[in-house]
Protein backbone atom coordinates (compact mmCIF):
# COMPACT_ATOMS: atom_id res chain seq x y z
CA UNK A 1 0.00 0.00 0.00
CA UNK A 2 1.12 3.59 -0.61
CA UNK A 3 1.98 5.55 2.51
CA UNK A 4 -0.05 8.73 2.16
CA UNK A 5 -1.92 10.77 4.73
CA UNK A 6 -5.14 10.68 2.69
CA UNK A 7 -5.38 6.96 2.04
CA UNK A 8 -8.47 5.39 3.61
CA UNK A 9 -8.57 1.79 2.37
CA UNK A 10 -6.19 -0.93 1.16
CA UNK A 11 -6.36 -4.12 -0.83
CA UNK A 12 -3.48 -5.70 1.08
CA UNK A 13 -3.99 -7.89 4.14
CA UNK A 14 -0.48 -7.24 5.46
CA UNK A 15 -1.51 -4.21 7.59
CA UNK A 16 -4.22 -6.38 9.15
CA UNK A 17 -1.59 -8.94 10.16
CA UNK A 18 0.50 -6.24 11.86
CA UNK A 19 -2.45 -4.66 13.69
CA UNK A 20 -3.87 -8.03 14.69
CA UNK A 21 -0.51 -8.95 16.21
CA UNK A 22 -0.71 -5.80 18.34
CA UNK A 23 -4.18 -6.81 19.52
CA UNK A 24 -2.85 -10.29 20.29
CA UNK A 25 -0.25 -8.69 22.56
CA UNK A 26 -2.89 -6.66 24.41
CA UNK A 27 -5.04 -9.72 25.15
CA UNK A 28 -1.98 -11.85 25.84
CA UNK A 29 -0.85 -9.42 28.51
CA UNK A 30 -4.13 -9.91 30.38
CA UNK A 31 -4.02 -13.70 30.52
CA UNK A 32 -0.33 -14.57 30.41
CA UNK A 33 0.19 -13.81 34.10
CA UNK A 34 -2.61 -16.07 35.33
CA UNK A 35 -0.75 -19.39 35.32
CA UNK A 36 2.39 -17.67 36.61
CA UNK A 37 0.57 -16.13 39.61
CA UNK A 38 1.62 -18.84 42.10
CA UNK A 39 5.29 -18.37 41.16
CA UNK A 40 5.00 -14.57 41.19
CA UNK A 41 3.36 -14.77 44.60
CA UNK A 42 6.16 -16.89 45.98
CA UNK A 43 8.95 -14.91 44.30
CA UNK A 44 7.78 -11.45 45.36
CA UNK A 45 5.86 -12.42 48.53
CA UNK A 46 2.50 -11.26 47.16
CA UNK A 47 -0.59 -11.12 49.36
CA UNK A 48 -4.01 -12.21 48.05
CA UNK A 49 -4.73 -8.56 47.25
CA UNK A 50 -1.37 -8.12 45.53
CA UNK A 51 -2.00 -11.22 43.45
CA UNK A 52 -5.34 -9.85 42.24
CA UNK A 53 -3.80 -6.45 41.46
CA UNK A 54 -1.08 -8.04 39.35
CA UNK A 55 -3.98 -8.71 36.97
CA UNK A 56 -6.20 -5.74 37.78
CA UNK A 57 -3.52 -3.02 37.64
CA UNK A 58 -3.25 -3.71 33.92
CA UNK A 59 -6.93 -4.35 33.25
CA UNK A 60 -8.16 -1.37 35.25
CA UNK A 61 -5.78 1.27 33.89
CA UNK A 62 -6.23 -0.11 30.39
CA UNK A 63 -10.01 0.04 30.61
CA UNK A 64 -10.15 3.44 32.30
CA UNK A 65 -7.97 5.15 29.66
CA UNK A 66 -9.43 3.55 26.53
CA UNK A 67 -11.94 6.32 25.81
CA UNK A 68 -9.36 9.13 25.88
CA UNK A 69 -6.88 6.82 24.13
CA UNK A 70 -9.28 6.18 21.27
CA UNK A 71 -10.31 9.80 20.95
CA UNK A 72 -6.64 10.88 21.00
CA UNK A 73 -6.19 8.74 17.90
CA UNK A 74 -9.01 10.58 16.12
CA UNK A 75 -7.64 14.00 17.11
CA UNK A 76 -3.89 13.51 16.70
CA UNK A 77 -3.67 10.65 14.21
CA UNK A 78 -4.41 6.95 14.64
CA UNK A 79 -1.00 5.70 13.52
CA UNK A 80 0.91 8.24 15.63
CA UNK A 81 -0.95 7.34 18.84
CA UNK A 82 -0.68 3.62 18.04
CA UNK A 83 3.10 3.88 17.78
CA UNK A 84 3.35 5.78 21.06
CA UNK A 85 1.26 3.15 22.82
CA UNK A 86 3.37 0.33 21.43
CA UNK A 87 6.57 2.01 22.65
CA UNK A 88 5.15 2.38 26.17
CA UNK A 89 3.97 -1.22 26.15
CA UNK A 90 7.39 -2.58 25.20
CA UNK A 91 9.26 -0.48 27.79
CA UNK A 92 6.91 -1.40 30.65
CA UNK A 93 6.97 -5.10 29.76
CA UNK A 94 10.74 -4.99 30.14
CA UNK A 95 10.34 -3.18 33.46
CA UNK A 96 7.93 -5.87 34.72
CA UNK A 97 10.41 -8.58 33.76
CA UNK A 98 13.10 -6.91 35.86
CA UNK A 99 10.85 -5.87 38.78
CA UNK A 100 12.58 -6.45 42.16
CA UNK A 101 9.45 -5.96 44.29
CA UNK A 102 5.70 -6.40 44.09
CA UNK A 103 5.13 -2.63 44.05
CA UNK A 104 7.42 -2.18 41.04
CA UNK A 105 5.74 -5.07 39.22
CA UNK A 106 2.24 -3.67 39.80
CA UNK A 107 3.42 -0.19 38.72
CA UNK A 108 4.87 -1.61 35.49
CA UNK A 109 1.64 -3.46 34.86
CA UNK A 110 -0.21 -0.15 35.22
CA UNK A 111 2.09 1.50 32.65
CA UNK A 112 1.51 -1.44 30.33
CA UNK A 113 -2.17 -0.62 30.70
CA UNK A 114 -1.51 2.95 29.57
CA UNK A 115 0.34 1.72 26.49
CA UNK A 116 -2.40 -0.79 25.71
CA UNK A 117 -5.05 1.93 26.10
CA UNK A 118 -3.34 3.91 23.35
CA UNK A 119 -2.58 1.07 20.95
CA UNK A 120 -5.70 -1.13 21.22
CA UNK A 121 -8.41 1.35 20.14
CA UNK A 122 -6.24 2.92 17.45
CA UNK A 123 -5.36 -0.51 16.05
CA UNK A 124 -9.05 -1.41 15.76
CA UNK A 125 -9.82 2.02 14.29
CA UNK A 126 -7.12 1.54 11.66
CA UNK A 127 -8.68 -1.82 10.76
CA UNK A 128 -12.15 -0.24 10.45
CA UNK A 129 -10.68 2.52 8.27
CA UNK A 130 -8.54 0.32 6.01
CA UNK A 131 -11.22 -2.36 5.46
CA UNK A 132 -14.45 -0.43 5.03
CA UNK A 133 -16.44 -2.67 2.64
CA UNK A 134 -18.96 -5.00 4.31
CA UNK A 135 -17.39 -8.23 3.10
CA UNK A 136 -13.80 -7.15 3.72
CA UNK A 137 -14.68 -5.67 7.10
CA UNK A 138 -16.42 -8.92 8.05
CA UNK A 139 -13.30 -10.88 7.13
CA UNK A 140 -11.04 -8.44 8.96
CA UNK A 141 -13.16 -8.55 12.12
CA UNK A 142 -13.22 -12.33 11.91
CA UNK A 143 -9.43 -12.33 11.96
CA UNK A 144 -9.50 -9.71 14.73
CA UNK A 145 -11.81 -11.86 16.83
CA UNK A 146 -9.77 -14.99 16.20
CA UNK A 147 -6.57 -13.28 17.29
CA UNK A 148 -8.22 -11.61 20.28
CA UNK A 149 -9.86 -14.79 21.47
CA UNK A 150 -6.84 -16.95 20.90
CA UNK A 151 -4.70 -14.44 22.78
CA UNK A 152 -6.47 -15.26 26.02
CA UNK A 153 -5.95 -19.00 25.72
CA UNK A 154 -2.49 -18.63 24.19
CA UNK A 155 -1.51 -16.53 27.19
CA UNK A 156 -2.32 -19.41 29.49
CA UNK A 157 -0.40 -21.85 27.27
CA UNK A 158 2.68 -19.62 26.91
CA UNK A 159 2.60 -18.82 30.60
CA UNK A 160 2.65 -22.50 31.47
CA UNK A 161 5.53 -23.24 29.11
CA UNK A 162 7.63 -20.22 30.02
CA UNK A 163 7.03 -20.46 33.75
CA UNK A 164 7.96 -24.14 33.82
CA UNK A 165 11.11 -23.65 31.75
CA UNK A 166 12.42 -20.22 32.73
CA UNK A 167 10.41 -18.84 35.66
CA UNK A 168 7.72 -16.17 35.90
CA UNK A 169 9.84 -13.28 34.60
CA UNK A 170 9.90 -14.92 31.17
CA UNK A 171 6.18 -14.21 30.68
CA UNK A 172 7.02 -10.50 30.49
CA UNK A 173 10.30 -10.87 28.59
CA UNK A 174 8.56 -12.63 25.70
CA UNK A 175 6.35 -9.63 25.00
CA UNK A 176 9.24 -7.21 24.48
CA UNK A 177 10.54 -8.48 21.10
CA UNK A 178 6.97 -9.00 19.87
CA UNK A 179 6.10 -5.38 20.67
CA UNK A 180 9.28 -4.13 19.03
CA UNK A 181 8.51 -6.17 15.90
CA UNK A 182 5.04 -4.59 15.74
CA UNK A 183 6.62 -1.15 16.13
CA UNK A 184 9.03 -1.65 13.23
CA UNK A 185 6.44 -3.32 10.98
CA UNK A 186 3.93 -0.53 11.56
CA UNK A 187 6.41 2.16 10.56
CA UNK A 188 7.25 0.24 7.38
CA UNK A 189 3.91 -1.22 6.33
CA UNK A 190 0.99 0.79 7.75
CA UNK A 191 0.38 4.11 6.05
CA UNK A 192 -0.06 7.32 8.03
CA UNK A 193 -3.58 8.72 8.35
CA UNK A 194 -4.82 12.29 8.43
CA UNK A 195 -5.78 13.44 11.96
CA UNK A 196 -9.32 14.73 12.37
CA UNK A 197 -8.01 17.66 14.36
CA UNK A 198 -9.81 19.52 17.11
CA UNK A 199 -9.07 19.10 20.80
CA UNK A 200 -9.21 16.36 23.40
CA UNK A 201 -11.84 16.90 26.09
CA UNK A 202 -9.46 17.07 29.07
CA UNK A 203 -12.10 17.54 31.83
CA UNK A 204 -14.08 14.64 30.42
CA UNK A 205 -10.99 12.44 30.13
CA UNK A 206 -9.94 13.17 33.72
CA UNK A 207 -13.36 12.59 35.27
CA UNK A 208 -14.17 9.38 33.39
CA UNK A 209 -10.71 7.94 34.06
CA UNK A 210 -10.72 8.83 37.76
CA UNK A 211 -14.31 7.68 38.11
CA UNK A 212 -13.69 4.28 36.56
CA UNK A 213 -10.52 3.71 38.61
CA UNK A 214 -12.22 4.70 41.88
CA UNK A 215 -15.33 2.63 41.16
CA UNK A 216 -13.45 -0.53 40.29
CA UNK A 217 -10.94 -0.22 43.12
CA UNK A 218 -13.72 0.56 45.58
CA UNK A 219 -15.64 -2.57 44.60
CA UNK A 220 -12.68 -4.73 45.62
CA UNK A 221 -11.61 -2.75 48.71
CA UNK A 222 -12.62 0.48 50.43
CA UNK A 223 -16.28 0.94 49.45
CA UNK A 224 -16.33 4.75 49.87
CA UNK A 225 -14.11 4.91 46.80
CA UNK A 226 -16.85 3.20 44.80
CA UNK A 227 -19.25 5.97 45.86
CA UNK A 228 -16.69 8.59 44.82
CA UNK A 229 -16.28 6.78 41.51
CA UNK A 230 -20.03 6.90 40.85
CA UNK A 231 -20.07 10.61 41.71
CA UNK A 232 -17.20 11.29 39.28
CA UNK A 233 -18.96 9.35 36.53
CA UNK A 234 -22.08 11.43 37.20
CA UNK A 235 -19.96 14.57 36.87
CA UNK A 236 -18.59 13.18 33.60
CA UNK A 237 -22.13 12.89 32.23
CA UNK A 238 -22.87 16.51 33.21
CA UNK A 239 -19.64 17.75 31.64
CA UNK A 240 -20.38 15.88 28.41
CA UNK A 241 -23.71 17.63 28.05
CA UNK A 242 -21.96 21.02 28.25
CA UNK A 243 -18.71 20.42 26.36
CA UNK A 244 -18.22 21.88 22.89
CA UNK A 245 -16.27 18.77 21.81
CA UNK A 246 -17.29 16.07 24.30
CA UNK A 247 -15.17 12.96 24.76
CA UNK A 248 -18.30 10.84 24.31
CA UNK A 249 -20.70 12.73 22.02
CA UNK A 250 -24.41 11.94 21.96
CA UNK A 251 -24.15 10.48 18.46
CA UNK A 252 -22.35 7.45 19.94
CA UNK A 253 -25.65 6.35 21.51
CA UNK A 254 -26.18 4.36 18.32
CA UNK A 255 -23.82 1.72 19.76
CA UNK A 256 -24.94 1.91 23.41
CA UNK A 257 -26.60 -1.52 23.56
CA UNK A 258 -23.74 -3.50 21.97
CA UNK A 259 -21.30 -1.87 24.38
CA UNK A 260 -23.42 -2.79 27.41
CA UNK A 261 -23.47 -6.37 26.17
CA UNK A 262 -19.71 -6.27 25.63
CA UNK A 263 -19.24 -5.09 29.23
CA UNK A 264 -21.18 -8.11 30.47
CA UNK A 265 -19.18 -10.40 28.19
CA UNK A 266 -15.98 -8.88 29.58
CA UNK A 267 -16.92 -10.08 33.06
CA UNK A 268 -17.43 -13.60 31.70
CA UNK A 269 -14.22 -13.46 29.67
CA UNK A 270 -11.92 -12.29 32.44
CA UNK A 271 -13.59 -14.51 35.01
CA UNK A 272 -13.02 -17.60 32.87
CA UNK A 273 -9.34 -16.94 32.20
CA UNK A 274 -8.72 -15.98 35.83
CA UNK A 275 -10.42 -18.93 37.55
CA UNK A 276 -9.80 -21.77 35.09
CA UNK A 277 -5.98 -21.93 35.54
CA UNK A 278 -6.39 -21.57 39.31
CA UNK A 279 -8.89 -24.46 39.42
CA UNK A 280 -6.55 -26.62 37.35
CA UNK A 281 -3.52 -25.92 39.55
CA UNK A 282 -5.05 -25.68 43.02
CA UNK A 283 -7.77 -28.34 42.78
CA UNK A 284 -6.59 -30.74 40.07
CA UNK A 285 -2.88 -30.37 40.90
CA UNK A 286 -1.79 -29.47 37.37
CA UNK A 287 1.65 -28.01 36.84
CA UNK A 288 1.84 -24.65 35.03
CA UNK A 289 2.86 -26.49 31.86
CA UNK A 290 -0.07 -28.92 32.09
CA UNK A 291 -2.51 -26.08 32.74
CA UNK A 292 -1.18 -24.28 29.68
CA UNK A 293 -1.32 -27.28 27.36
CA UNK A 294 -4.93 -28.04 28.25
CA UNK A 295 -5.90 -24.59 26.90
CA UNK A 296 -5.03 -25.58 23.33
CA UNK A 297 -8.51 -26.91 22.43
CA UNK A 298 -10.06 -23.74 23.84
CA UNK A 299 -7.70 -21.54 21.80
CA UNK A 300 -8.36 -23.51 18.62
CA UNK A 301 -12.14 -23.31 19.02
CA UNK A 302 -12.07 -19.57 19.68
CA UNK A 303 -9.93 -19.06 16.58
CA UNK A 304 -12.09 -21.28 14.36
CA UNK A 305 -15.44 -19.93 15.51
CA UNK A 306 -14.25 -16.32 15.21
CA UNK A 307 -13.07 -16.92 11.65
CA UNK A 308 -16.33 -18.57 10.64
CA UNK A 309 -18.49 -15.96 12.37
CA UNK A 310 -16.82 -13.20 10.34
CA UNK A 311 -18.17 -14.82 7.18
CA UNK A 312 -21.79 -15.58 8.18
CA UNK A 313 -24.81 -13.42 8.92
CA UNK A 314 -28.16 -13.75 10.62
CA UNK A 315 -29.91 -12.38 13.71
CA UNK A 316 -29.85 -15.71 15.49
CA UNK A 317 -26.09 -16.26 15.34
CA UNK A 318 -25.21 -14.20 18.44
CA UNK A 319 -27.94 -15.54 20.78
CA UNK A 320 -27.18 -19.10 19.70
CA UNK A 321 -23.46 -18.65 20.30
CA UNK A 322 -24.14 -17.25 23.76
CA UNK A 323 -26.34 -20.22 24.64
CA UNK A 324 -23.50 -22.54 23.66
CA UNK A 325 -21.13 -20.50 25.84
CA UNK A 326 -23.53 -20.67 28.80
CA UNK A 327 -23.87 -24.44 28.42
CA UNK A 328 -20.09 -24.86 28.48
CA UNK A 329 -19.71 -22.68 31.58
CA UNK A 330 -22.50 -24.52 33.40
CA UNK A 331 -20.83 -27.83 32.58
CA UNK A 332 -17.49 -26.51 33.80
CA UNK A 333 -19.07 -25.35 37.10
CA UNK A 334 -19.14 -28.96 38.35
CA UNK A 335 -15.39 -28.59 39.13
CA UNK A 336 -14.89 -32.08 40.60
CA UNK A 337 -11.84 -32.42 42.85
CA UNK A 338 -10.85 -35.63 41.07
CA UNK A 339 -11.73 -34.41 37.58
CA UNK A 340 -9.87 -35.43 34.44
CA UNK A 341 -9.15 -33.52 31.26
CA UNK A 342 -11.09 -35.81 28.92
CA UNK A 343 -14.16 -36.24 31.12
CA UNK A 344 -14.46 -32.84 32.79
CA UNK A 345 -12.51 -30.19 30.85
CA UNK A 346 -12.39 -30.99 27.13
CA UNK A 347 -16.13 -30.88 26.43
CA UNK A 348 -16.83 -27.67 28.34
CA UNK A 349 -13.87 -25.82 26.85
CA UNK A 350 -14.90 -26.76 23.30
CA UNK A 351 -18.35 -25.27 23.90
CA UNK A 352 -16.89 -22.22 25.64
CA UNK A 353 -14.42 -21.59 22.82
CA UNK A 354 -17.17 -21.79 20.21
CA UNK A 355 -19.42 -19.38 22.08
CA UNK A 356 -16.69 -16.86 22.92
CA UNK A 357 -15.57 -16.60 19.31
CA UNK A 358 -19.11 -15.95 18.09
CA UNK A 359 -19.89 -13.41 20.81
CA UNK A 360 -16.70 -11.40 20.48
CA UNK A 361 -16.84 -10.99 16.70
CA UNK A 362 -20.55 -10.20 16.62
CA UNK A 363 -20.44 -7.64 19.42
CA UNK A 364 -17.30 -5.97 18.02
CA UNK A 365 -19.02 -5.59 14.63
CA UNK A 366 -22.22 -4.27 16.22
CA UNK A 367 -20.19 -1.77 18.26
CA UNK A 368 -18.92 -0.04 15.12
CA UNK A 369 -22.10 -0.19 13.02
CA UNK A 370 -23.45 3.25 12.21
CA UNK A 371 -20.43 5.12 13.59
CA UNK A 372 -18.99 7.92 11.39
CA UNK A 373 -15.47 7.31 10.08
CA UNK A 374 -14.18 10.31 12.04
CA UNK A 375 -15.19 8.51 15.26
CA UNK A 376 -13.52 5.17 14.51
CA UNK A 377 -10.91 5.74 17.20
CA UNK A 378 -13.57 6.52 19.77
CA UNK A 379 -15.61 3.48 18.71
CA UNK A 380 -12.53 1.30 19.12
CA UNK A 381 -11.84 2.81 22.52
CA UNK A 382 -15.43 2.45 23.68
CA UNK A 383 -15.84 -1.23 22.83
CA UNK A 384 -12.48 -2.07 24.38
CA UNK A 385 -13.26 0.05 27.44
CA UNK A 386 -16.61 -1.59 28.10
CA UNK A 387 -15.09 -5.06 27.84
CA UNK A 388 -12.15 -4.28 30.10
CA UNK A 389 -14.05 -2.31 32.74
CA UNK A 390 -16.83 -4.87 32.69
CA UNK A 391 -14.17 -7.52 33.22
CA UNK A 392 -12.52 -5.68 36.12
CA UNK A 393 -15.81 -4.96 37.89
CA UNK A 394 -17.06 -8.48 37.24
CA UNK A 395 -13.87 -10.04 38.60
CA UNK A 396 -14.21 -7.96 41.77
CA UNK A 397 -17.59 -9.58 42.42
CA UNK A 398 -16.64 -13.06 41.22
CA UNK A 399 -13.70 -13.25 43.63
CA UNK A 400 -16.21 -12.90 46.49
CA UNK A 401 -17.87 -16.21 45.59
CA UNK A 402 -17.02 -19.26 47.73
CA UNK A 403 -15.68 -21.61 45.06
CA UNK A 404 -14.46 -21.95 41.49
CA UNK A 405 -17.68 -23.77 40.62
CA UNK A 406 -19.79 -20.88 41.91
CA UNK A 407 -17.75 -18.44 39.81
CA UNK A 408 -18.24 -20.48 36.63
CA UNK A 409 -21.96 -20.87 37.35
CA UNK A 410 -22.27 -17.11 37.86
CA UNK A 411 -20.55 -16.60 34.49
CA UNK A 412 -23.06 -19.00 32.89
CA UNK A 413 -25.99 -17.05 34.37
CA UNK A 414 -24.49 -13.79 33.14
CA UNK A 415 -24.10 -15.26 29.65
CA UNK A 416 -27.78 -16.25 29.61
CA UNK A 417 -28.64 -12.65 30.46
CA UNK A 418 -26.50 -11.39 27.55
CA UNK A 419 -28.24 -13.86 25.22
CA UNK A 420 -31.67 -12.70 26.31
CA UNK A 421 -30.75 -9.04 25.84
CA UNK A 422 -29.10 -9.68 22.48
CA UNK A 423 -32.21 -11.11 20.84
CA UNK A 424 -33.50 -7.58 20.24
CA UNK A 425 -30.26 -6.26 18.79
CA UNK A 426 -28.54 -9.20 17.00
Amino acid sequence: MTRTATQRTTTSWIPLAVLATAQFLVVLSTSIVNVALPQIRAGLDLSDTGQAWTVNAYVLVFGALLLPGGRAGDVYGLRRVFLLGTELFAASALGAALAPTAIVLIACRAVMGIGAALLAPTALALVLTLYSGRERRGTALGVWGAVSGAGGAAGVLLSGLLTSLYGWRAVFVVMVPLALAVLVATRLLVGADRPRGGSLDAPGAVTVTAGLVALTYGLSGPWPLAVIGLALLGLFVVLQSRAAEPLLPARMSVVAVPNVLMALLGAVWLGLFYFLPLYQQRTLGYSPLEAGLTQLPLALMITLSSWVTGKVSGRGVLPAGLLVLAAGLAWLSRTPADGSFLADLLGPTLLIGTGLGVAFVRLTAMSSTGVPAADNGLAGGLVNATRQIGGAIGLSFLTLLPSFGAAFLACAALTLLISALSTRKA
